[in-house]
Formats: C-alpha cells, sequence, structure tokens
C-alpha cells in the first residue's frame, strides 16, 4: 500500500511543476484548470475517473514535442477545476469541453479521452462536430453501447457495472474519501491490468488520485456524472439525450480497448463503430486494463500521433 498522506488537502496537491505551464481557463460558465505544453495544433486530453489532469503528465511533452499544443484539463468538478453542484449531465460535460476550445482560442482539436472522459469525448463529438477534428477513445464504449449493455448483459457489463451502481447510494463519496481515500487506490488496483498494478509506476499514480479525490467536494462531483447517468434513463432529458446521441459521427475515430479492461468490457465497446459514419478504427491492447494510457503509454503516445497526423 502506498504512504499515507497527512494533514488536510487543497487543490494545491495537483499543481505539480513541470515542463508545462498552469493556467486557469473560464468556459460555460465556470472555471477551469488546465495544463498545456507546446505549440501547434490543439490536442485536447480528458481524464476518466478516479483520475484528473495528471494521467496525462507524461503524455503532454511528449505530444507538445511532435509540434502540437498539448492540453490536459480537469473535468468539472475534478482537481483545482470549478466544483459546482450541477451541471454533471451529459450535455453540459460535452457544452464545457466545446467551450473550452472556444476559449482556448481555437476552432477545432483532436480530444482524446479516457473512461469517463472518453464518454465525454464520444458526446463533444456528437453535439459539437465542427469542433472536433480528430477523436480517439481510451476504454470507452459509446454511450449507447454501454447502456444497451448494462440491461442485455447481465452477468457481464452490468456485473461490471457494479461499482458505479453503488456510487448512487446517498453520500458514498465519504466513502471514497475515508481512510485516506483508500477506495480510489483499490478501484485502480481492480480495473487496471495486472501488470501496471504490479509495476513501479502504480503507487505514484494511486497517491496523486488519492490526493485529488480528497480536496472539498471533488468526491461528490466525481460520482454526480455516474449518478445522472443512471437517473436520466427515466427522464424525458435522458431520452433526449439518447436520441441526439444516434445521430451518426462524423469525426474521423481511432478506438483504443485494454483487453483486460473490467471496468467497461471489451465485448460491450467493440461495435462502437456502427455510430460513426466517418473513418473509424478499433485496436484492442493486449495485457491492458482499464487505464491504457497509463500502462500501455508508449503505444497510445504513438497511436494518438499517428491518427493526429493522419
Amino acid at each position: 500500500m502506498t504512504q499515507q498522506r497527512r494533514g488536510p488537502v487543497d487543490e494545491s496537491c495537483v499543481l505539480t511543476d513541470g515542463p508545462w505551464t498552469h493556467r486557469f481557463v473560464g468556459a460555460n460558465g465556470s472555471r477551469f484548470h488546465v495544463v498545456e505544453a507546446g505549440t501547434g495544433p490543439l490536442v485536447l486530453f480528458l481524464h476518466g475517473f478516479p483520475e484528473h489532469w495528471w494521467a496525462w503528465h507524461e503524455m503532454l511533452p511528449a505530444v507538445a514535442d511532435a509540434g502540437f499544443r498539448a492540453v490536459a484539463v480537469d473535468l468539472r468538478g475534478y482537481g483545482a477545476s470549478d466544483k459546482p453542484p450541477r451541471g454533471y449531465d451529459g450535455y453540459t460535460l460535452a457544452a464545457d469541453i466545446a467551450g473550452l476550445i472556444r476559449a482556448m482560442g481555437e476552432r477545432s482539436a483532436t480530444v482524446v479521452g479516457t473512461g469517463a472522459g472518453g464518454m465525454v469525448a464520444w458526446t463533444v463529438a456528437s453535439f459539437h462536430p465542427s469542433l472536433v477534428r480528430r477523436l480517439v477513445v481510451l476504454g470507452a464504449p459509446h454511450p449507447l453501447r454501454l447502456r444497451a449493455a448494462i440491461f442485455a448483459d447481465p452477468r457481464g457489463q452490468f456485473a461490471a457495472s457494479t461499482p458505479a451502481l453503488k456510487f448512487q447510494l446517498p453520500r458514498y463519496e465519504h466513502v471514497l474519501t475515508r481512510d485516506d481515500a483508500a477506495a480510489v487506490e483499490e478501484m485502480l488496483r481492480r480495473w487496471g491490468g495486472p501488470r501496471w498494478v504490479a509495476g513501479p509506476d502504480f503507487a505514484g499514480y494511486a497517491r496523486h488520485y488519492r490526493d485529488a479525490m480528497q480536496i472539498p467536494q471533488a468526491a461528490f462531483c466525481a460520482l454526480e456524472g455516474y449518478r445522472w447517468a443512471f437517473r436520466s434513463v427515466l427522464r424525458l432529458h435522458g431520452y433526449r439525450f439518447v436520441k441526439l446521441m444516434q445521430r451518426p459521427l462524423v469525426t474521423p475515430t481511432l478506438h483504443l480497448h485494454g483487453a483486460l479492461d473490467l471496468a467497461s468490457l471489451p465485448r460491450t465497446a467493440q461495435g462502437s463503430g456502427r455510430y460513426v459514419t466517418a473513418p473509424y478504427e478499433w485496436r484492442l491492447l493486449d495485457d491492458v486494463g482499464h487505464f491504457p494510457h497509463l500502462e500501455a503509454r508508449e503505444v497510445v503516445l504513438g497511436e494518438v500521433l499517428r491518427w493526429t497526423k493522419s
């Protein structure tokens, strides 16, 4: 187990120095913490759960060196970004990213999203296609594939989604943060591939993510997106969301998925290409779990650069 942090946690714990610049950008009525390196066409990275921008800290300099403006953002409610009590529905999360691209002075971006951030990336490309030049999704089925599989595959994706079902419980955020956020590390161990979990980098990532989840209100906000996803199934705005997501994607899409992903099963993710009319590539990564950007960093970097340049 990683060493326990002592003392209170605040947003300064995610403002780590490095070959990048920390900025705060206003978009869609909120303030977002972004970390930026390099100049050139924008490549925007969206982290998953239970992460924050640090998920991309090794990717940013490499992408910048390749001639791009590499930017990682703390999504709404995470890290040092604003933590409003509302706005964790699919519409608003997509509008956050669309507004961020514009606020950074760009007409479009390559959007790279992993896990929950991958679900946001799918939605941004669907709702705001003119702003997404290229799309790279890691460890995330198309939202409609995931929704269908939860109901149609009870022994598979429904069982794999049990942790997210627990997130529906009131005040479950206190479970996430108790004991120095030990539950965050437990999720990383459960969802990560065995090779990465046993490797030398795991403890450092676990420590960063445990700290960031203890920032006041971060755990509540992190769960609200999952809560909306389940609540919306029986509500009108959820029905509207499904209808809008059924529009074919016109953004060239690269879809990478870990063969050992126990959070979003490969068989759930396969078939997401049916929602894409533009060029679409699917690649299954052997011996990789739910965090391809951490577990197969060089492979993912190469694929992101290939897709961005093509």
